[in-house]
This record gives C-alpha cells, sequence and structure tokens, in this order.
C-alpha cells in the first residue's frame, strides 16, 4: 500500500536524505490547523483498491485467506490482527537508529503513532498513560512503558523490581493485572475477517518477504555506510554490542513500522511510525478503511483517533463501513477536515494543538538531563500527570543497568554523536552538542561490558580538539554558547515557573510524589493555550570549552586518549602474558653520557638501524606484544589512539620551542616518537600522511636539539624539564609498553652533554626526515615539507662546519711551540670543509641562492684559517709570506666571488651581499698587507711584490663600499683610508729607495701624494681616528722634507716649508680631538675618585692610546721645530739679500716667536701631556693666522 505521491512517497528507503518540502494544509470548522506528512520510508505494497462488501456479509464466519499472508495488505495485515505484540519498549529508538540524521536537531518528538494518539487524548480520556520519555539533543523520544507487563517480567528476571516497589507505594499496594473482556477479542477477531473480505483479487493468499527482510536494505546499507568512513574506526556491531547486555534485546531496537512519517503538526516536528492500511479508491488516491457497530455512535476519542491517523498519514478521506451484530450494513465517504465535527465526537482542532504545544513545552521543559529514563505517569480515573526521572530513582539502587533502557540510550547517543562527528567540518558550532552527547554517552556506560564503544566515544572527543592549528587563536574556532533551542545541559535544573502560568510544585500531593520532578495539577491545563509556554526556555549552558592556551587543549586531547587506551587495553586478554609494569612507577627518562652512547659514529649505526626498519614497513610486517589481532576492533581504535597522542605530543613539544622550554620540548617530542614507534610496530602499512607525520617529527627534534646546542648554558635547567614527568605522560607510556620497546628513536631523543653529539643528533634527524620522504615517494605530494628539510639539512651542516671550524681555530691558537700543522687541525678543517659542502649543495638543490652565498662566505673563512695556521712563527725573524698563504687566500677569494655569482646583485639580498663584500675585502687586504709586511723578497723581486701588494690593495678597495650608509660604513671608511696611507707609504718608500729611472720616480711621487691625501680625506670623516691621521700627516710631512732636500732653489725649498708647516697647521683637529678625550678621561678619574669603591679600575677610559699619542706627539714636536728653524734661517737669508719685506719680517717675526715657545715647553719635562697639547694647540693657532700672509709673502 503507498501513500499519496504529492507528500514524497517515493521516497522509500529509510535515511533518504531527500525530504519533499509539499504537504497538505487542512482547513477545519474555520480553524486554520497546518499539518503535512512526508514519508520517509515505507515497506507497504502498491495501494490496492478495497471491495466493497455486499449488504448482509456476515463477517463473524471467516473469508477463504483469513490469517494468510497478503501481498496487498502487506504487514500491515499482522498488525491490524491484534496477534503481534503491542508497541515495544524500544520503538522509538529503532526509528531513531534508522533516521539518525533527524535526531538532536531538526525533530522534536520520535515516537509510535499511538503514543502521540494518546498523549493528545488525555484530557478528554481517564484511561492510564504510562510512557518513557528520553532526551537526545533537542528531541525526545517516546515509547509505551506498560508497568504491568513489566512487573510481570520482572518477577521471572529480576529487573525493576526497585520500580515495581515504588509503584506499589505510590498507587496501589493491591494491584491486578485487568483481563481484556470478552467483547474486546470479539471487536478484534471480525476487524481482522473485515480486512480481509476488503482484499479485492485472487492473489490474497501469496506470500510476501517478510518484515524483517525488507528491514535489511534499508538500516543495514545505512550502518555500512557509517562504518565504512575511512576517518571513524566502526564503534561496534550492534549485534554484539547489545547482545552484551540482556535487557536490550535485538528485538526491541527493530523499526518495525509500516511506515516512518515526519509529520509537522504547526511547529511540531515529529518522526512516527505507523501501521495503519491505506486503501485506494474514490475519488481519491487514498483513504483509510474503519469498521463501526452501527449501534454505537463515535465518540470524541474515536473521532480524534481517525482524524489524527488520517493526518499522520496525510490520507484525505475516510471509509466507514457500519454493521449490526457482524453483518454489513452500508458504507459511508467522510472527509478528514470533517471528521471534527460529526454528531457526538465534535472536537477544536485547536484545542488539540494546544494541547500538542502544552506538552511537549511540558516534557522539554523537564526532561532535562540526556541519558536520563523519565517516566510520564498519569493514573486511570486522575486528572494528574506526573513526571519522575527514572535513572534518579534508579541509582538508588546498586546497578544502573537495572534500568533496561541504559544501553539503548547510550547507544543512540553515541550514534547520534558519531553521525554529527561526520558532518563535523560543515558547522563547528555542535562541537558542544557533540561533547555533551559523547559526555553523557560515557556515563551510562559501563568499561567492562562496552569496552569498545567507551573507547570510540573517547577518541571522537579527542578528535574535537584541532591539533592540527596550534597557532590559531584559541577560542575563535568555537562560538561561546549555540543556539537556546539546540543547548541543553546534562546538569540542567528548572526555575519553578511563575503563578500565573501555573506551578509544578506538589506541596498538596501525597508524601511520595516529592519523587516527581513535575506534576501537571490537571489535564484541563492542557488545553489552555500556552499554558505551559514560558517554561520552553532552556538555557544554552551547550558550550565547548574554551581552551586558554595549547597545552590545555593538548592536555586534555590526552586525557581523552588514555581513557580510550585503557578502554582498549582491559579488553584485550593477554595481561597475563606481559611483564607486570605498574602505571604509577615513572619510566625513568635519564640521557645518556658521551662516554657511553659512543658519539656520532655509534649514531650512525643507529640511524642506519631505524632507517633498515623504516624500510621494512613497506613489506608489511608487525607484531603487537599484547596479542592484540589485527584488524580487530582494538587494534584498529589503538592505532587512532596512539597517532592521535603522537600529534598532541607534538603540538605540546612545538608551543615548548616557541617558549623556549627546550627541555620540556624534547621530553614531548620524544613521548611523540615513542607514540610513533609503537604505531610503527602495529601498523601493517604506513599510510603516507602518517609518514609526512613522522617527517615532521624528526624536523622539530632535529630543531630541539639544535637549540639545546646553542643555548648549552642553561643545560641543568632543560635536564630538569626532560625528566619531569606527569602521570598522565607515565599511564601512556604503560599502554604503548604493551605493544613495543618504543626504542626506535631513542637516538634521537636523548639529552646529551656533548655539543657535538647534539649537533650530530639535529643533523641525522633532518636526514632521516629527508629519507622518508625520499624513498617513499613524498617529495613531490609534499613540495613544501621537502624544502624545509633541505633547508634544515643545509643549516645544520652550516653549525657543524663552523663548530669544527671555530675549534681548528682554537687549536691554532694554542699552538706556540711547534711550527707544522698539527693532523688534528687537519683532520678538523676537512670535516668542516665536507659539511660546508654539503651544505651548499642542500641550498643550491632548492635554489636557495642566499643561503649558499652565506655557507660559501663560511668556506672562504676556512681557507683563511687555513692560510693562517700555514704562517711562520712570530719568532722566526726570516718570516716571509709562504705559498700555502697565498694558496689558501687565494682559495678563499674564489668561494667569496663564487657567493657574489649566487647572488647576482645586491638587491637579492643587500646584507649578505654587502658581509661577502666586505670579507672579500678583508682577504684582500691581509693578503696585500702580508706581502707589504713580509716580502718573500727570497722567491720575487721588489717590482714584483710592490705591484701584487698594489693590485690587491686595489681589489681590496673595489670591494670597500665607503658610499653606502650603513652600520659598517665607518669601518669600510678607516679600511679605505687604511688602505690608501698603506699604498703612500709603499710609494714613498720606493721613491726614497729609487735610483735613476726619472719617469718611474714621478710617477711614484704623483702617486703617493694622491694617496696620502685620499687617507687624509677619509681619515677626517671619522671621528675615532686622531693619532691615524696624525700619522698620516707626520708621513707626508717626512715627504716633504725629502722633496725639499732635492731642492735647489730658495724659494721652492720655502715654497715646500710653508706646505709642510700647512700639514701640520691642519692636524689642529686631531690634536682637539685627543685634547677631549683626555678631559673626559680626567674629569672620569676625579668622579671615580669620590666613588672609588663602587668602581673596578677598569672603568677609565679605553678610547686612547696614549704611548702611541706620546710617541706620535714627540715626532711631531722635533718636526715642527725643525721646519720652523729651516724657515726662519731661509727667511733671514732671503731678507739679507733682496731687502725687507714687510709680509716675510711679520711671518719670520712670528715663526721666531712660535719657535721659542716650542723650545720653552719640550724642554719643560714637567709638563703633562695634555698640558703639551694645549701647547701644541695654541702654537699652531698663531702659525694658521699668519699662514695666509705667508703664502702672499712667498708668491
Amino acid at each position: 500500500m503507498e501513500e499519496l505521491r504529492v507528500v514524497g512517497a517515493a521516497a522509500s528507503l529509510r535515511g533518504d536524505a531527500e525530504e519533499p518540502k509539499q504537504g497538505s494544509v487542512l482547513f477545519l470548522g474555520g480553524n486554520e490547523v497546518k499539518s503535512s506528512a512526508v514519508v520517509k520510508y515505507s515497506s507497504a505494497p502498491p495501494q490496492a483498491a478495497f471491495a466493497r462488501l455486499q449488504e448482509k456479509t456476515d463477517l463473524k464466519l471467516p473469508p477463504a485467506n483469513w490469517l494468510r499472508e497478503s501481498a496487498k495488505l502487506g504487514p500491515a495485515g499482522t498488525t491490524i490482527l491484534g496477534n503481534n505484540k503491542k508497541s515495544k519498549p524500544f520503538s522509538s529508538f529503532g526509528m531513531a537508529y534508522d533516521f539518525i540524521d533527524s535526531v538532536g536537531n531538526d525533530v522534536d518528538v520520535v515516537s509510535d503513532s499511538e503514543n502521540i494518539k494518546k498523549l493528545l487524548k488525555i484530557p478528554y480520556s481517564k484511561s492510564h498513560v504510562s510512557m518513557a520519555v528520553h532526551r537526545i539533543g533537542r528531541t525526545l523520544l517516546l515509547d509505551e512503558l506498560d508497568i504491568q507487563e513489566l512487573f510481570m517480567r520482572s518477577s521471572q528476571t529480576g529487573d525493576w523490581t526497585w520500580l515495581k516497589e515504588f509503584y506499589q507505594r505510590l498507587i496501589d499496594q493491591k494491584w491486578q493485572r485487568k483481563k481484556k473482556s470478552k467483547e474486546h477479542w470479539y471487536q478484534k477477531a471480525i476487524l481482522s475477517k473485515f480486512l480481509y473480505y476488503s482484499i479485492n483479487g485472487d492473489g490474497a493468499a501469496q506470500p510476501v518477504p517478510s518484515t524483517s527482510k525488507q528491514h535489511q536494505e534499508g538500516p543495514v546499507s545505512g550502518e555500512s555506510d557509517e562504518a565504512g568512513r575511512a576517518s571513524w574506526p566502526a564503534p561496534f556491531e550492534m549485534p554484539s554490542s547489545l547482545s552484551e547486555d540482556p535487557g536490550a534485546s535485538n528485538q526491541g531496537l527493530k523499526n518495525d513500522f509500516v511506515r516512518n512519517i515526519l509529520w509537522t503538526f504547526e511547529d511540531i516536528h515529529m518522526l512516527v511510525g505507523s501501521n495503519m492500511p491505506i486503501f485506494g479508491g474514490g475519488r481519491y488516491p487514498a483513504v483509510s478503511l474503519r469498521l463501526r457497530d452501527n449501534n454505537k455512535p463515535i465518540n470524541v476519542l474515536t473521532g480524534i483517533d481517525y482524524w489524527l491517523d488520517n493526518l499522520i498519514c496525510n490520507v484525505p478521506e475516510l471509509v466507514m463501513c457500519f454493521h449490526v451484530n457482524g453483518i454489513v450494513q452500508k458504507y459511508e465517504m467522510i472527509k478528514t477536515e470533517d471528521i471534527p465535527n460529526l454528531e457526538n465526537s465534535n472536537f477544536s482542532t485547536k484545542v488539540i494543538k494546544d494541547i500538542a504545544q502544552n506538552i511537549l513545552s511540558f516534557l522539554k521543559s523537564n526532561c532535562t538531563k540526556e541519558g536520563h529514563t523519565y517516566w510520564l505517569f498519569k493514573a486511570s480515573g486522575s486528572d494528574i500527570v506526573k513526571l519522575y526521572d527514572l535513572t534518579t530513582l534508579c541509582e538508588e539502587t546498586e546497578d544502573k543497568y537495572q534500568n533496561p533502557f541504559t544501553m539503548p540510550v547510550a547507544i543512540l547517543l553515541y550514534k547520534v554523536a558519531c553521525n554529527m562527528m561526520l558532518k563535523k567540518n560543515q558547522n563547528k558550532k555542535h562541537y558542544g552538542t557533540i561533547r555533551t552527547l559523547l559526555l553523557n554517552c560515557l556515563k551510562l556506560l559501563d568499561n567492562g561490558r562496552h569496552p569498545q564503544i567507551i573507547a570510540s566515544a573517547n577518541y571522537m572527543l579527542s578528535e574535537l580538539f584541532q591539533l592540527d592549528e596550534p597557532k590559531k587563536e584559541d577560542g575563535t574556532d568555537f562560538p561561546i554558547s549555540g543556539n537556546s533551542d539546540e543547548s541543553y545541559s546534562e546538569e540542567e535544573e528548572e526555575m519553578p515557573d511563575s503563578d500565573e502560568n501555573g506551578s509544578y510544585s506538589n506541596s498538596s500531593d501525597p508524601p511520595d510524589d516529592n519523587k516527581a520532578v513535575a506534576v501537571i495539577k490537571s489535564v484541563g491545563e492542557l488545553s489552555v493555550p500556552e499554558k505551559y509556554k514560558s517554561v520552553h526556555r532552556i538555557r544554552p549552558s551547550c558550550a565547548f570549552p574554551v581552551c586558554h592556551g595549547t597545552e590545555e587543549r593538548c592536555r586534555l586531547v590526552l586525557n581523552y586518549v588514555l581513557e580510550g587506551l585503557k578502554s582498549v587495553d582491559s579488553s584485550v586478554k593477554k595481561e597475563g602474558d606481559l611483564p607486570a609494569a605498574d602505571p604509577s612507577t615513572p619510566i625513568p627518562l635519564k640521557y645518556e653520557d658521551e662516554s657511553t652512547s659512543g658519539g656520532p659514529e655509534c649514531l650512525e649505526k643507529q640511524m642506519a638501524l631505524f632507517l633498515d626498519k623504516m624500510g621494512s614497513f613497506q613489506k608489511g610486517k608487525h607484531s603487537s606484544q599484547s596479542g592484540m589481532i589485527p584488524g580487530s576492533w582494538q587494534y584498529k581504535m589503538k592505532l587512532q589512539l596512539i597517532l592521535k597522542s603522537s600529534r598532541a605530543y607534538y603540538v605540546l613539544s612545538d608551543a615548548a620551542v616557541i617558549l623556549q622550554k627546550y627541555g620540556r620540548a624534547l621530553r614531548y617530542i620524544k613521548l611523540a616518537l615513542q607514540c610513533h614507534d609503537t604505531y610503527c610496530c602495529l601498523c601493517a602499512s604506513m599510510l603516507p600522511e602518517v609518514l609526512v607525520f613522522l617527517c615532521q617529527c624528526l624536523t622539530l627534534c632535529g630543531d630541539i636539539q639544535l637549540m639545546l646546542a646553542q643555548n648549552a648554558n642553561n643545560r641543568a635547567a632543560y635536564l630538569e624539564e626532560y625528566n619531569y614527568q606527569t602521570k598522565e605522560d607515565q599511564e601512556i607510556l604503560h599502554s604503548l609498553h604493551r605493544e613495543s620497546r618504543c626504542q626506535a628513536f631513542a637516538w634521537a631523543t636523548d639529552l646529551s652533554t656533548d655539543l657535538e653529539c647534539q649537533l650530530s643528533i639535529s643533523c641525522k634527524c633532518y636526514e632521516a626526515a629527508y629519507e622518508i620522504l625520499l624513498f617513499s615517494n613524498l617529495k613531490n605530494q609534499n613540495p613544501e615539507q621537502h624544502i624545509q628539510v633541505l633547508k634544515r639539512m643545509g643549516n645544520i651542516r652550516n653549525e657543524i662546519g663552523v663548530f669544527y671550524m671555530n675549534q681548528a681555530a682554537a687549536v691554532q691558537t694554542e699552538r706556540v711551540v711547534s711550527k707544522n700543522v698539527s693532523t688534528t687541525e687537519q683532520q678538523l678543517w676537512k670535516k668542516s670543509f665536507s659539511c660546508f659542502e654539503e651544505g651548499i649543495q642542500n641550498f643550491e638543490s632548492i635554489d636557495d641562492a642566499t643561503n649558499a652565498a652565506l655557507l660559501l662566505c663560511n668556506t672562504g673563512r676556512l681557507m683563511r684559517i687555513c692560510a693562517q695556521a700555514h704562517c711562520a712563527t712570530e719568532g722566526d725573524f726570516k718570516r716571509e709570506f709562504s705559498p700555502e698563504e697565498a694558496l689558501y687566500y687565494n682559495k678563499a677569494i674564489d668561494y667569496y666571488l663564487k657567493a657574489l655569482r649566487s647572488l647576482g646583485k645586491r638587491d637579492v639580498h643587500p646584507a649578505v651581499w654587502d658581509s661577502v663584500n666586505w670579507e672579500l675585502s678583508t682577504t684582500y687586504f691581509t693578503m696585500a698587507t702580508l706581502q707589504q709586511d713580509y716580502a718573500p723578497l727570497s722567491r720575487k723581486a721588489q717590482e714584483q711584490i710592490e705591484k701584487e701588494v698594489s693590485e690587491a690593495m686595489m681589489k681590496s678597495l673595489k670591494y670597500c663600499d665607503v658610499d653606502t650608509v650603513s652600520a659598517r660604513q665607518p669601518l669600510c671608511q678607516y679600511r679605505a683610508a687604511t688602505i690608501h696611507h698603506r699604498l703612500a707609504s709603499m710609494y714613498h718608500s720606493c721613491l726614497r729607495n729609487q735610483v735613476g729611472d726619472e719617469h718611474l720616480r714621478k710617477q711614484h711621487r704623483v702617486l703617493a701624494d694622491l694617496h696620502y691625501s685620499k687617507a687624509v680625506r677619509l681619515f677626517q670623516l671619522l671621528k675615532d681616528a686622531p693619532c691615524e691621521f696624525l700619522r698620516v700627516q707626520l708621513e707626508r710631512v717626512a715627504f716633504a722634507e725629502f722633496q725639499m732636500a732635492s731642492q735647489n732653489s730658495s724659494a721652492g725649498k720655502l715654497k715646500t716649508l710653508f706646505g709642510a708647516l700647512d700639514i701640520m697647521a691642519k692636524t689642529e683637529g686631531a690634536f682637539q680631538l685627543i685634547r677631549k678625550e683626555l678631559v673626559a678621561e680626567s674629569e672620569q678619574i676625579s668622579e671615580n675618585k669620590s666613588t672609588a669603591e663602587n668602581v673596578s679600575p677598569n672603568d677609565s677610559s679605553a678610547g686612547l692610546n696614549k704611548e702611541e699619542v706620546l710617541k706620535l706627539l714627540g715626532i711631531f714636536e722635533s718636526r715642527m721645530s725643525f721646519l720652523l728653524l729651516q724657515s726662519i734661517k731661509l727667511l733671514t737669508a732671503t731678507k739679507k739679500k733682496i731687502g725687507g719685506i714687510n709680509e716675510e719680517e711679520v711671518v719670520l717675526k712670528t715663526n721666531k716667536q712660535v719657535y721659542s715657545l716650542l723650545l720653552r715647553a719640550t724642554a719643560n719635562k714637567s709638563m703633562t701631556l695634555l698640558e703639551r697639547i694645549e701647547v701644541i694647540l695654541n702654537l699652531l693657532e698663531q702659525l694658521a693666522q699668519n699662514a695666509e700672509g705667508s703664502n702672499g709673502g712667498v708668491q
């Protein structure tokens, strides 16, 4: 039999996602009541037309096809007969399992249509009402609770004894089961015969497939879909799990209804099970068939029954067959909307709507605790409706499993959470709901009986916390609360309502009534519109917990994982075969000392063993020490839980690194890798994402070992952090040790005290991560991960290279006696060089030009250290610049030039570019300086050496950027000034020592003069090099004296003399700087005397080299004295020859005066340095005033 096509009878499979929107809206007696019905599932055959029976047909006589299965009547035939069981106590659960999508969200009520009708008839009926109510999310499940039948069962099974006692105390101590009258059975028999007579056609007795087979099609396929999702291990197989509990048999959890309908009555959404037979025929495509005794008028209760049945099944018409004593009299057609207005059965549809809304509000307001079984009870003939919380009453007894609803409710909570979880990425606002569902499910379950569901629920709880987004702000993903409609609390307590809406208190009732959660004092209240409306407010208390930080989130995850692991382990029956380990005893986490672990060589072996083991995963080897069977639920679940804990520890480790708690970080990554090791021991084949995660773990471990190496001064604190362990971590480790020794990654996670060992471990971690990406062909799918690993490998090889290079430099400084390079040094060079070379290859393979340039730069530095090692010791007075030095310096230059080529241009990375340029300039400068200072005259001619020095100095200048403003600019200026000074000195020296070639002499003179002037210009820019400036100026004076010696004319000599004196006058700025520093120093000394006890002797200004100043001052005074004396002699001689000239007389007079003052000052040995400088400054000032006059006079 098939329902109306217009309302979606085509949706014949359970759980179908398509829900047709159209329904019917019926207008009844001027009062509009909205009602629509959508068939979600139907097991009925196509609708058959009914046969009108002839008048006088005797229904007391059985038809030929009576009690035979009929294809046309379908399973409904047996239902109507009355030989089936009554509505089963778990019928709503059967429907809820099949339509899990609807439960908890958009459906208010799930129930048998008979229960719905019984509730809506409460104000009209005197009969008793007894129903079990359960809350799942915002959905209520209603089931008939036949107290008397349960008590008959309890006398055999011992169940419900506590309820029996309570009921007897509450209602009547001498209850007896009422026997059904003969009249009842007579009516049932003639109805059955009537329906069989009404089936039209010959094939009436043909058998049809049994209900159970048809039911297999829908729900079973739905279950397999759920179990087949990759992300969720199948939590339990329904039969085995439920059979564990004798109180919840499979039969009770089947969906036995012919059809399941989504009925919307006003604003109430209900999932209803119905068995009403529907026939085709008449003006409408569907009718319901009823049999009535003509002598008995239709009463209100029957009218409501017929009307609600037709509304629920969306049947527009009712066909009534009247009989007298079983003899058919007549047929009558009644439209559904006319039923409320029938004679003797008038009722208001508006009142029925109000009753529905009030009952739903009453139940929703008071059935607030998920997982609890509530009992809605109205005694026969009573006007009072009471609601009891049976779970609370049951808890007063010893065993919660005395309540047979416990298991079905727990499983339904679990299934609804599962279903929401599968869609968790669509809407994270449901996380709070899912969490509440699961926590309530866990409250109902016993670990001994249901370890599988407990493990799965704990795993799902752990999955609610996002571990893959450690950098995100906490709390942003989850709203503080959901909608008030969807939010509920397992600990909700409703405030009493205001008086005007009626109170639920029951102060005037018998004493036993204080057990009731809520009471409707009179059924008449249910007819009052919105009487219980205000109570429908449910506080939004289903918020997802806001975690304050990553650590708290991970700890919650690990807590759930641990509960899941305990559940799995307790169900594996191999406890006796394991070595006894006490979870409360900490597993020692001691680091190995370098002497015992064997250093990098030992590390190589461990690394090889590890990679060999990793290779074995590809071959599919696995073993479990605890004896878990691969493929079992324990096996699948433990793998999931272990992987989750590994991820949580990884995130904790990452967070600890950010906080610079490297000891803690190493402990967490050790735990993450131990989890991973156990996973590897169990898992037959490694999933690509698991291998990628292992790479991330090893990479992070490498980072931590490197940070520990770089922060060796905090080693004691890190060791303390590393050895600390929480009880939770110990228990998780205990569970891991049931499956493996957890030693595969021990080489990577030990806290070593040796710097070299730590660097080596870090390098091996990166290499292991790279190898995994390589042999599992993951580098193409994870290019970013591949680049990160190679970058880190390049970096750690640079670190190790620098470490060995610094060691070589340290050995070199300690080597005083021996002149030859030791083998230790050479070994260190080789190690350092190979590390740099490998690092450069790593960076070049990922086109990282900047880092490749830095490593080339470091290789250049290594070559310079090699060059320094080959220079002869200071004691050798015949020291010369050796060919080995030249070789290594040239190699260094090659590497620096390669680094510049790698960068290409300055814009790529200005800081690195400038750094390489500076190092290259330094190398050229050092090489030129060494050649100049320790000229290899035994191998090369002086001219050749001078040429090479000049070329090297000019190249050094080329790479010394004096114009770009940067922190290094003053250094560059000083370097350039020094180069010009050295070149000028060299040309000056050549000029003094050369004889002959006049052209070359002139060239040298010009070059010397040029470089001196450039050196002076650059030194003048610097405010912290007065001595250097002074020295250059004194050399220029000496250069002028040398030129003067070769001059013959007095005028020429005078000109040169005045030029030299002018150079001396220009040193005034340098002397002022020196004086400034000396004054500052003397002031500080006087301050120090007043606070002598607080200041160490080294606090005085060390910016000025006094010895150097004294030496230069002595030379300056002597040269000035000489120049003044010569100028006085020349000026006096010139005056005698050509008579007096006023200007020259003035100059002569000044020079004589300055000369006499200078002689007196130099003669006075008691003068301080500061006083001598004051004298010089005074003399220079006098000379400067007459400089213009003297120039004029000479010209």
